[in-house]
């Protein structure tokens, strides 16, 4: 973290943030197509609901655009505090405290003295930093991929009932689609955490269903 304070140091997206984003856009589309009332829907009605469900994740994708740029941007001046604070330190020991701060504690825990002076020494060695903190063009491409993923989620779900004239064989094969799309988010999230990878994507898929009936409920 300490490694690059003004810069980019991590990827576009993590993959959890992928994972995150592909479920936030499969839910909302989702409360969607389970609100179509398929006996009663003809082709305006369908494509009402097309339009609906686009609208919400570009509106949704956008927002949570917005609220990665935040998050970028309060790390970034997290981390450029802390440099200044390094180099501004009264002596040494209070340099190696706020280093050993900004470090995980279970990587602080483990590090001597002399590790954590060579740290400070390092960073006092960089070339001056701002005043403050700027997104990066890396930033900007992270926010426009939780955009897309939260917006291109839309499509699979949705297709069916493009090509298909049978609202209810449409709506059957959305679900589907929909609950293998839960099912391989899940199993994607339970291999990063490290859990039995089938058990987080059953668990995925059920705990879809129920915050889909919940936000149905509650008029979402």
């Amino acid at each position: 973290m300490l490694g690059n304070p003004v810069g980019s140091s991590k990827r576009l997206l993590e993959p959890i943030d992928r994972v995150s984003e592909v479920l936030f856009g499969l839910i909302m589309v989702l409360t969607f197509t389970g609100s179509l009332s398929v006996a009663e829907s003809g082709h305006a009605e369908v494509r009402a609901m097309l339009i609906g469900a686009l609208g919400c994740n570009l509106a949704w994708g956008i927002i949570d655009g917005i609220f990665y740029l935040m998050g970028c941007l309060a790390d970034r001046s997290r981390d450029l505090r802390t440099l200044h604070a390094v180099r501004t330190a009264a002596d040494q020991a209070d340099a190696r405290r706020i280093v050993a701060d900004a470090l995980p504690g279970a990587v602080a825990s483990v590090l001597q003295p002399a590790e954590l002076e060579a740290m400070s020494q390092r960073l006092k060695a960089l070339p001056a930093p701002p005043e403050r903190a700027r997104l990066s063009r890396e930033d900007w491409g992270g926010a426009l991929g939780v955009l897309l993923l939260v917006v291109l989620t839309t499509f699979p779900v949705a297709i069916p009932f493009l090509f298909m004239h049978d609202a209810m064989r449409a709506l059957r094969v959305s679900n589907a689609i929909a609950i293998a799309m839960l099912f391989v988010s899940g199993y994607a999230f339970g291999r990063i955490a490290g859990r039995r990878a089938w058990l987080m994507g059953l668990g995925t898929v059920i705990l879809g269903a129920i915050l889909v009936v919940i936000t149905m409920a509650l008029g979402g």
